[in-house]
């Protein structure tokens, strides 16, 4: 009940405590400046997604199952850690490159090095220890003071567009001291770090590219459409662009508590009267969430980025079929597939989809109809298309006989 209580307190400050501050960038910064900010945060988070590699599932995982060798656990996570560090490495060559080829990286390098650090901070928070352990208290405790920390300064030190620096900055000192208090817990864990090079390192690397290729795909569907945003169109449209897919995001947050929350129980129970429970409950719920985000879209659009940003109103709208479909695609991965132990299936049908946006975004280009508007269309499509995709796979499991389906009944 504790690590559950947590891990809701934990979602609903990841929801919040962006939203807190982005009313107020959106005022501060031009909008030139903020669509920077969210072109080198769109960077960050494939550049968050190479460094953890699948490590806070398959690290999870290693780590529960040596939870009661005290040897064991700490070869596990100094292993994890020295495979961590080894990637941001490469990660830094990787974004060295980049802002060679990209002048809006290129034009802001030192911001983008300082976003950099914080994602290889990120190394030495463990997250993947204290899942594994299910202390989700240490977790949450820290990202709030981590985050909570970058909110509060931010309204005093960034005040106009010569301040950008200090967005990284403030990111920075909060991982700072999170990574302090992370290493006191350690310490108290009796958990020590032993650094030595050994083929375990780059095993870690291999088994755990399945996860990661899977995580790439489904961050393909948001960060690159924001990186080809910046790339062929003016640095306003990733503002607008960002603007409304955070707005969405901060509605689909909403649905983490209740996959997680199901996913224990699926896991043990394979009962999937849970699966068309949660569907009838809380599919009426979003549909008329997805009708007023339609028609309140303007309001919505004016009083997070202000007038200036009105015109981000249509692709707000345009994405409301992400917000609906997300859900269901959520519902049908893990919670469903995963537990029939056929990971692979979500894996493929996230990949399939990720292609196809890709696809779709090289034919855009070449059409000559790239436009915010066309690429949210595109992006409802193929999140349509991946709940397709696995509701597919569970009906031809469920029906076809193919494997067990436990508690599954057809009513």
């Amino acid at each position: 009940m504790k690590n559950t209580s947590m891990l809701l307190l934990m979602n609903l400050a990841k929801m919040i405590l962006p939203l807190i501050t982005l009313p107020y960038l959106t005022r501060v910064l031009t909008v030139d400046c903020f669509g920077l900010v969210a072109y080198v945060k769109a960077v960050m988070q494939y550049m968050q997604i190479f460094v953890d590699y699948g490590f806070m599932i398959s690290g999870t995982q290693d780590i529960a199952l040596a939870r009661s060798d005290n040897d064991q656990l700490n070869a596990e996570v100094s292993n994890i850690l020295l495979a961590r560090l080894f990637l941001s490495v490469i990660g830094l060559m990787i974004l060295v490159v980049m802002a060679f080829i990209l002048p809006i990286l290129k034009g802001n390098f030192l911001f983008v090095l300082l976003s950099y650090l914080v994602v290889v901070l990120t190394c030495f928070l463990f997250d993947y220890l204290f899942r594994g352990l299910e202390k989700m208290e240490v977790i949450t405790k820290r990202f709030v003071v981590m985050r909570g920390i970058a909110v509060l300064l931010t309204f005093f030190l960034v005040k106009s567009d010569s301040d950008i620096l200090w967005i990284p900055i403030l990111d920075i000192l909060g991982s700072i001291i999170a990574v302090i208090l992370v290493f006191i817990q350690l310490h108290k864990m009796k958990i020590v770090l032993k650094f030595y090079l050994s083929n375990d390192i780059l095993k870690k690397i291999k088994d755990s590219t399945v996860v990661f290729l899977n995580t790439v795909a489904v961050t393909a569907f948001m960060a690159l459409n924001t990186i080809v945003i910046g790339i062929y169109l003016p640095i306003k449209e990733v503002a607008f662009w960002s603007l409304s897919l955070q707005i969405i995001s901060a509605g689909q947050a909403f649905y983490t508590p209740i996959i997680e929350g199901i996913y224990p129980r699926m896991i043990i129970s394979k009962d999937f009267n849970i699966i068309q429970k949660v569907l009838k409950i809380f599919i009426p719920i979003i549909i008329l969430g997805c009708i007023f985000t339609y028609f309140a879209a303007p309001i919505m659009v004016q009083i997070i980025g202000g007038i200036q940003y009105i015109d981000a109103t249509s692709t707000l709208q345009a994405l409301i079929p992400v917000l609906f479909f997300g859900f269901t695609t959520m519902l049908f991965g893990w919670p469903t597939l995963g537990v029939l132990g056929k990971a692979k299936d979500v894996t493929f049908c996230t990949i399939i989809t990720a292609f196809l946006q890709i696809l779709g975004l090289i034919v855009l280009v070449n059409m000559g109809k790239l436009t915010i508007l066309n690429i949210s269309w595109l992006r409802g499509i193929t999140e349509f298309i991946n709940t397709c995709l696995r509701a597919l796979y569970i009906w031809a499991y469920r029906y076809k006989g193919d494997i067990d389906c436990g508690k599954w009944t057809r009513n």
